[in-house]
């Protein structure tokens, strides 16, 4: 065993997370991670009361984090524990593989079933056409209008499918092949890359705004190192004003009634893999443009779309009528 077993706990977290950015996770995710670890591991600290930097890996026996955990449970939605739960167990792997402990705790330690986040893509049969009209159009209200630019936003988010840290990674030189053969090269989470297939639409559309670009800002705006979405002033879009960007597109569009809550830009992305699948796609073809590492994810979609389909067909009334034509048997 590590000679650095009685470590402090806060030191060992600090060395975790060191650790786990090697692998590129995203800033919210190690934060996610940071909070996770923080919060029961002052659960555990409260039982004597101990400051953190005082805790030892050793203080943490599975019955000491059966019980942190059921704490720490008791408010949080099972979502929240399991997140927990495998964020800890992921701590504990990387203390055993570097000698620290010599086992870990966390198999006696229960955990909710995760359950897999339901897709939530636009409402309305014909939002994203409505969504897509209303960007093209020059707005008099605006400031600077640029069309061309929101709906390549718009367009490569929900005919691509494209997460908000992937658009925001795009650079002009993402865009490739030949004609008829295009492409969008996204780097995907958890660094995983994928390939999507870009139809000729959506590539005038993009070269559209590649053009638009040109006029305001000159040729060296969309050099292949270039962010490939900027903003008003040419420079790279970041988180909040692409949300900004986003939301503006919905309120000009008068659709904010059909955005579900929670899912402003990412309702986007699942319109994108909704229709997918209303269409015919298979769970493995939406896991591939996706990005998604399991393939129960992608299964959610058409499971989904399934069940729409069975109330779309329930709200019809005609099988009203039926009723009472033939005798309960």
């Amino acid at each position: 065993m590590h000679d650095k077993q009685d470590e402090s706990l806060a030191v060992l977290i600090e060395e975790f997370l060191t650790a786990r950015a090697t692998r590129k996770p995203s800033p919210h995710t190690l934060a996610a991670y940071r909070r996770d670890l923080h919060a029961v591991a002052a659960l555990v600290a409260e039982t004597p009361p101990l400051p953190l930097d005082s805790l030892s890996i050793t203080d943490l026996s599975p019955r000491v984090m059966r019980a942190a955990f059921a704490r720490f449970a008791a408010p949080r939605s099972p979502a929240s524990v399991h997140r927990a739960w495998s964020t800890w167990n992921s701590f504990f792997t990387f203390l055993v593989a570097d000698g620290f402990v010599a086992g870990n705790p966390m198999p006696a330690v229960g955990r909710p079933r995760a359950l897999l986040p339901q897709p939530k893509p636009l409402r309305g049969a014909d939002t994203p056409e409505v969504l897509l009209a209303s960007a093209a159009r020059d707005d008099g209200r605006q400031r600077d209008p640029w069309p061309e630019r929101d709906v390549a936003v718009l367009a490569v988010a929900l005919c691509a499918g494209l997460r908000l840290s992937e658009l925001l990674a795009l650079r002009v030189d993402s865009l490739g092949g030949r004609p008829g053969e295009r492409r969008v090269e996204v780097a995907g989470k958890g660094g995983r890359p994928r390939v999507v297939p870009i139809e000729a639409d959506l590539d005038r559309v993009l070269l559209d705004y590649l053009d638009s670009r040109v006029r305001r800002f000159g040729s060296r705006s969309v050099r292949p190192d270039s962010a490939f979405l900027v903003d008003r002033r040419g420079e790279p879009l970041r988180r909040g004003g692409l949300q900004y960007l986003v939301e503006s597109c919905y309120r000009r569009a008068g659709i904010g009634d059909r955005v579900p809550r929670g899912a402003r830009l990412h309702a986007l992305r699942h319109t994108f893999a909704t229709r997918l699948a209303e269409d015919g796609a298979s769970a493995a073809e939406i896991m591939r443009l996706l990005g998604h590492a399991s393939l129960a994810s992608s299964q959610t979609y058409i499971e989904v779309t399934a069940g729409q389909q069975r109330d779309a067909v329930r709200a019809n009334r005609t099988n009203r009528a039926l009723a009472g034509l033939v005798p309960p048997g």
